[in-house]
């Protein structure tokens, strides 16, 4: 049986179908819809294998249009629209059953010397990884035990994260907490040595938690949930050189929600405290019953 990572490697390994177009397997899950940075992530690898690889990627931009069902194959088809001395640019529509449900630009730029850089360092002092439990060790210490369904979740989970911050469980610690969050998080397992799966692969689980620094003062992120919430769009911007299956902290927060849309940003640094990516997004609140 293959691990979590391994099936995140072969998730994101698409058939190509025809030159500019490909399709990507959609798994069967418990969930309503497809995880958005599934489609993100394969929407990427799609854009990325119509270049000529020499180009990192170093932004994207995306909408997420339409819900996708769970086990049914996504087609990628990829627009090329620029390929300049520095720059590439592509954009991806993503097709399920014969309607679109994702768009995505991306842009590649050929590696270059910069007249100078310059970084503002991290807002806090973070714990080292290795110190902090992993999500399933503090749902258990809480619970403990994991509930059936969790217990499924953990098992196919591809990425270990550890938040900085103890979890929340009730609404007396909810209240008056800032609406922010920090996780530790790195592939289970090996990844390989493509530079663009690891890209895709981050882009993945850039969408697993950067939503919740909006929940965070309004209701416990475990437990039975009170609002519904959908990914609208998503941006981001690579700064360095990285590997998903290698420790990274996301830093994420939230400066407004309002009007039943929520505003996320992250900042993702290696252990040196390097920042590597940028992440914006912003997404759909309403309230369950």
């Amino acid at each position: 049986m293959t691990n979590p990572a391994e099936r995140l490697v072969d998730l994101l390994d698409l058939e190509q179908i025809e030159v500019n177009i490909f399709r990507g397997l959609s798994p069967h899950e418990s969930l309503q819809r497809v995880f958005g940075g599934q489609v993100a992530g394969q929407a990427l690898v799609a854009a990325g294998r119509t270049t000529d690889g020499d180009r990192p990627v170093h932004s994207l931009h995306a909408y997420f249009l339409r819900p996708g069902r769970p086990g049914v194959p996504i087609v990628y088809q990829v627009e090329r629209v620029r390929d300049g001395r520095s720059f590439t640019t592509r954009r991806v529509t993503a097709v399920q059953q014969g309607r679109t449900i994702f768009n995505l630009t991306a842009s590649f730029h050929k590696p270059e010397e910069g007249p100078f850089e310059h970084q503002l360092p991290p807002a806090r002092v973070i714990p080292d990884p290795e110190t902090l439990p992993t999500v399933t060790e503090e749902i258990r210490s809480h619970l403990g035990a994991l509930p059936e369904q969790l217990e499924r979740m953990a098992r196919r989970q591809p990425f270990d994260i550890r938040y900085v911050d103890r979890l929340r469980w009730n609404a007396e610690e909810v209240e008056g907490a800032e609406p922010r969050s920090a996780v530790w998080m790195r592939a289970v397992g090996p990844l390989g040595d493509d530079p663009l799966v690891h890209t895709c692969a981050l882009t993945y689980a850039s969408d697993m938690t950067l939503l919740d620094a909006v929940r965070i003062p309004v209701e416990p992120l475990w437990g039975p949930r009170n609002f519904d919430m959908a990914s609208l769009d998503h941006a981001m911007w690579f700064h360095r050189p990285f590997r998903a299956d290698e420790w990274f902290l996301y830093d994420q927060e939230s400066p407004i929600a309002v009007g039943g849309r929520g505003l996320a940003r992250g900042r993702i640094y290696n252990l040196e405290g390097q920042l590597i990516v940028s992440v914006v997004q912003e997404g759909l609140f309403r309230k369950l019953g």
